[in-house]
């Protein structure tokens, strides 16, 4: 197990800057957090305050103008700006599993196979134990008897329990949620709440985008962001 009192991610000093024909837009202004293992940590803001650009640093999708974050696993430490984008889309696959509002679930493919993409992509496919994998993990969000549909013939919220399943599916250590409920009823997100709840009983670490203040709560600790600063570094519940 982590030592849960040591940082599993840093991120020091970090900065996006976007250039438009309007001119420069500092999205986020020199932002300092850790992220300790086994916690579920909330990013609370308002549109527009740098929450999802702050998960895009995170995850390397998007680079940084400045700063670093630096993830340690295994006693060693990693600067994302120092991988390929083939190294970073290799560790992203393996180390996390994202989950989006939107699903993005692929329309042609069944619910079992939009679980073992993400093994696939990974380069961790295997044909009978990845199936095998993508059963449990349906089993896991109570979705195994509707294993062989397609996205279109289930809900919303049964889609976000698949998107949930397939960030599973390589079994990382961390899960990153960008605003997961924001479309669903109160009845599914909360559903969603509570399975993010358990998957900490497991070792992992989550960290989940809202705009919603009333989730704050449900959070182990939480962090507010305005205008792309962090004005307040949460509580302890």
């Amino acid at each position: 197990m982590a030592d849960r009192n040591s940082p599993f991610i840093e991120l020091r000093g970090v900065v996006k800057d976007y250039h438009s024909k309007a001119g420069a837009f500092q999205a986020l202004k020199g932002i300092d957090l850790d992220i300790y293992p086994g916690e579920f940590l909330g990013v609370v803001g308002k549109s527009g305050a740098g929450k999802s650009t702050l998960l895009n640093m995170l995850t390397g999708v998007d680079k940084l103008t400045a700063g670093e974050v630096r993830v340690y696993t295994n006693g060693s430490s990693i600067n994302l700006a120092n991988l390929s984008e083939n190294e970073l889309a290799l560790w992203r696959g393996r180390t996390m599993g994202v989950v989006y509002q939107s699903f993005q679930l692929l329309p042609m493919l069944n619910l079992v196979q939009n679980v073992m993409m993400a093994m696939d992509m990974s380069g961790l496919y295997h044909p009978r134990k990845s199936k095998e994998r993508a059963l449990e993990l349906l089993d896991l969000v109570e979705l195994e008897a509707h294993a062989f549909k397609y996205p279109s013939q289930i809900s919303g919220g049964q889609q976000q329990r698949v998107a949930i399943a397939r960030a599973l599916a390589n079994d990382p250590p961390l899960i990153v949620a960008d605003e997961p409920t924001g479309s669903l009823d109160s009845v599914t997100a909360d559903h969603i709440f509570n399975l993010f709840q358990r998957f900490l009983q497991s070792d992992r670490t989550i960290v989940m985008v809202t705009h919603d203040q009333g989730l704050m709560p449900r959070f182990s600790r939480y962090v507010n962001i305005v205008d792309g600063e962090l004005v307040e570094n949460g509580r302890e519940l």
